[in-house]
C-alpha cells in the first residue's frame, strides 16, 4: 500500500524563504532524479557502511573530507527531501532511505553505546506485539537504540514501530527522518491501526515526562499515563513486552531545563546538560556509556477479552503490573552493572 508521496522541491523552483532550510534548497536536485544519480542513496549507503566498519571517527572525518562541502550538503538534501515517486508505507516508511542509512545508526548501537540485550526471544517472530518500555536520555534516543537491537539481534530481526511524542515533530526535518526511519506519531489511532496490522510496537507509556526527569530521578519510572498501553492490548489482543532501557539516563544527564524558551518552538524543554553551558549545542552529544537492553517475559492479556478495557480497577491493576515489571528489570540491571562506561 502507498501513501501520498511527501512533496519534494523541483528544479527550478522558487527558492525557500524558511531559514530553517537555508542554502539547502539551492541543491541541484536534477543530479539526485537524473539517470546517472550521481549522489544515490546507494553511494551514501556505502558510505556509511564504510563508517560502519570502523571503531573511531577517522572514517567518518575521511569520508567528509572526500565528498568536500558541496557534496556534503547534496547528501544532506538527498536525505532530507524525499523523492516524489518515493514508496512508502501508510505511516511514511521508506524502506530504501532506512537501509542507506541503517549502517550509521549500526555504527552508533555497535561502537558508540556498545548495546548488549537479553530476552529479545520473549518478543514473537510474527505477528502483533506491544513493547513496554522505561523512556529517558533527555533526547528520544533510546528508542532508536531498541528498534537497532531487535533489527540486528532478534531471531526473526524484527522491526519494531515506535510511537513518538508529537514535538518531534515540530522540529524542522526531525519528524520526517524519524517518519521515513519507521517511527509513528504517538496516538491511540495510530497504535491500534499498527498493531491490528500484526506490527510489533514500542510505547514509552511514561511519555516526556520519561526523558524530561532530572538526573537526580534517574531510572526512578514515572506514572504509566492512564493506561494507554494496557487498553491497546486489551482492544487488539496483542502480548506486553516489558523493557529495560540501562545506560540511556547517564548518556545525557540532564541537570535543569529551560522550558519558557521553549514553548514557543513547539518543544517541551531545551535540556541543560553538565557541558551545554560550556560547549551550547554540542553539549549534547551524548556520552559513549555502556547500554543494556532487557526484555522481559511476556503479558498475556487476551483472557480478560477487549470488553475489559471499560474496566478502570482491571486496567489500572494491569498498568501497575507492567511498571514494576519494568522497574524490577531496571533495578536487576542496575545492580548486576559495574561501570557505567563499561557495564
Amino acid at each position: 500500500m502507498t501513501a501520498s508521496p511527501v512533496d519534494s522541491p523541483r528544479p527550478g523552483a522558487a527558492r525557500s524563504t524558511d531559514p530553517q532550510l537555508g542554502d539547502l534548497t539551492d541543491a541541484p536536485f536534477e543530479l539526485f532524479e537524473s539517470e546517472r544519480d550521481v549522489l544515490s542513496l546507494d553511494i551514501i549507503g556505502e558510505a556509511l557502511r564504510r563508517m560502519g566498519q570502523s571503531v573511531g571517527l577517522d572514517e567518518l572525518v575521511r569520508i567528509i573530507d572526500e565528498m568536500g562541502a558541496a557534496r556534503v550538503r547534496e547528501a544532506l538534501s538527498r536525505i532530507l527531501f524525499q523523492p516524489a515517486d518515493r514508496v512508502v508505507d501508510p505511516f511514511g516508511l521508506d524502506v530504501e532511505f532506512y537501509d542507506a542509512v541503517f549502517p550509521l545508526v549500526r555504527w552508533v548501537h555497535d561502537h558508540w553505546f556498545r548495546v548488549e540485550s537479553t530476552g529479545l526471544e520473549h518478543i514473537p517472530d510474527a505477528g502483533r506485539a506491544l513493547i513496554v518500555a522505561n523512556h529517558s536520555g533527555t533526547i528520544p534516543i533510546d528508542g532508536l537504540m531498541v528498534v537497532t537491537t531487535a533489527r540486528l539481534n532478534h531471531p526473526s530481526h524484527r522491526r519494531l514501530r515506535a510511537l513518538v511524542e508529537n514535538f518531534v515533530y515540530h522540529m524542522p526535518w526531525v519528524g520526517a527522518l524519524f517518519a521515513r526511519g519507521g517511527a509513528v506519531r504517538a496516538c491511540q489511532e495510530n497504535a491500534t491501526a499498527l498493531l491490528e496490522a500484526d506490527e510489533a510496537v514500542l510505547v514509552f507509556p511514561e511519555g516526556v515526562k520519561g526523558i524530561g526527569k532530572l538526573y537526580k530521578k534517574r531510572y526512578r519510572l514515572q506514572r504509566f499515563g492512564r493506561g494507554g498501553a494496557i487498553k491497546l492490548a486489551l482492544s487488539t489482543g496483542a502480548p506486553i513486552v516489558p523493557c529495560a532501557i540501562v545506560g540511556a539516563e547517564e548518556a545525557m544527564p540532564l541537570i535543569g531545563k529551560v522550558s519558557w524558551l521553549a514553548r514557543p518552538l513547539g518543544i517541551p524543554y531545551i535540556p541543560v546538560t553538565p557541558l551545554t553551558p560550556l560547549l551550547g549545542p554540542l553539549g549534547l552529544i551524548p556520552f559513549p556509556t555502556k547500554w543494556f537492553i532487557d526484555f522481559g517475559e511476556p503479558i498475556d492479556v487476551t483472557e480478560a477479552g477487549a470488553d475489559a478495557v471499560h474496566d478502570r480497577v482491571l486496567v489500572n491493576r494491569l498498568n501497575e503490573r507492567v511498571r514494576r515489571e519494568v522497574q524490577s528489570l531496571i533495578d536487576r540491571r542496575l545492580a548486576a552493572r559495574r561501570s557505567i562506561f563499561f557495564g
